[in-house]
Order: structure tokens, then sequence, then C-alpha cells
């Protein structure tokens, strides 16, 4: 592998707590349970709104996924002030860059915040691209088509890429471009999940460069 492409909400930035936090602010006007890690986990799901149609038990009326969206990431932005690296993401970063090899960063998060957020932690000049949602794109859909553009403006083959994330979504993507995949059970998927998928999955960060030799 020449390259390694990042996720970053539950994979390099350990969000699962503000995740949850702000889905259960959502969902407490409706008058359901909160909910904790894994049972958010279990409802867990790309597009997100199929995910919160789970949640509903119902079809989401026409304009209900803008206002939860909306609701959800002012919300969100308010508990991720508290959030910080995944443990052992740091080191792997340096441990990728100091071997000569390059790494980017994909989400699905909006651009601008996503920039600022990794330039805070001091992690933008590991690299070579940040990509994120543009204000014109819908939140809350796939990753394969952003993967399809990011690829493209890195210019390096596909079968030398390895896709870190911690989503069936993330592994998805990856295979849409011919790229390789290893999921992190640390973030948004049950670690069921991610073991029935049949792609690789690594408890920590810290396993990810095994994947990478």
């Amino acid at each position: 592998m020449k390259h390694i492409i990042w996720d970053w909400n539950g994979t390099l930035f350990h969000d699962i707590d503000a995740v949850v936090g702000a889905t259960n602010e959502v969902f407490r006007p409706y008058g359901l349970a909160a909910f904790d890690a894994d049972g958010f986990r279990a409802a867990y799901t790309r597009p997100i709104w199929v995910a919160y149609e789970r949640i509903l038990g119902r079809p989401l009326d026409e304009g209900e996924w803008e206002r939860l969206d909306a609701a959800f990431h002012d919300h969100y932005h308010r508990l991720m002030l508290t959030c910080a690296l995944a443990e052992d993401a740091m080191g792997c970063l340096r441990a990728w860059n100091d071997s000569g090899r390059t790494q980017s960063l994909l989400s699905m998060w909006a651009h601008d915040r996503l920039v600022d957020k990794a330039a805070e932690l001091g992690i933008d000049a590991f690299f070579a691209r940040i990509d994120g949602l543009s204000a014109a794109t819908s939140p809350g859909g796939g990753k394969a088509e952003h993967m399809v553009a990011h690829i493209a403006a890195l210019r390096v083959d596909p079968e030398n890429i390895l896709v870190v994330g911690d989503s069936l979504d993330d592994a998805h993507a990856a295979q849409h471009v011919g790229a390789t995949a290893v999921l992190y059970t640390g973030g948004m998927t049950s670690r069921a999940d991610l073991a029935a998928s049949g792609f690789p999955i690594v408890e920590s960060l810290s396993h990810v460069l095994d994947y990478a030799s």
C-alpha cells in the first residue's frame, strides 16, 4: 500500500458520545427512550435517514429529514467540543508519515469544519488532501461517489490504497473504487455488524498498519 484514506467521524475523531447525545436530543420530543452507544450502533446505517426511520419505526414525513438533520448538527457541534482524537490516532498518522508514504482524509462532515478541526488538532499537515462535504451537497448519504472524486484528485492507483473507516459505507466505498478496506470497531457501527461483513476489522487504530505493508 502506498496511500491511506482515513475516515473522520468515529475513526480518527472519537465522537461517538457526541453523536449519541445529539441523536438523543433530536428524538427527545418524540418521547423515545434515550440510546446508549450500543443501542445507537444497532440502529445506525447510511443513508442516515434510513437509520432515523428505523428509530421511529416509520417512513419520515416530507421535510422531516431536513428538520432532524439540522437539529442533530446543532446539538452535535456543541457536544463535539469535548471530543478528541481516537486513541492511537496520532501515533498511527505519525508512523505512516514517517514511512514516507502518503495519506488523506475523506469525510461526510462539512468541509470547512473538517479542515478547521484537523488544523486545531494539529494533524492537517499529515494529509495530502482533506475533503469533506461542500455546502451544496446534501448530507447523510453514501460515500462511494465522494470516494471516486477524492481518488481522482489524489491520482493514486486504487489498488495501492487502504481505506480506514468505522462503517460498512466506508468499506463499500472502497470496494466501489477497487481499494482495500479495514474497519475500526470504535465508531458508529456495531462490532457484530462489522465482523459479519467479511471485511477485516481492528479493535485499535494501532493495528491498521498491519494491513498496509
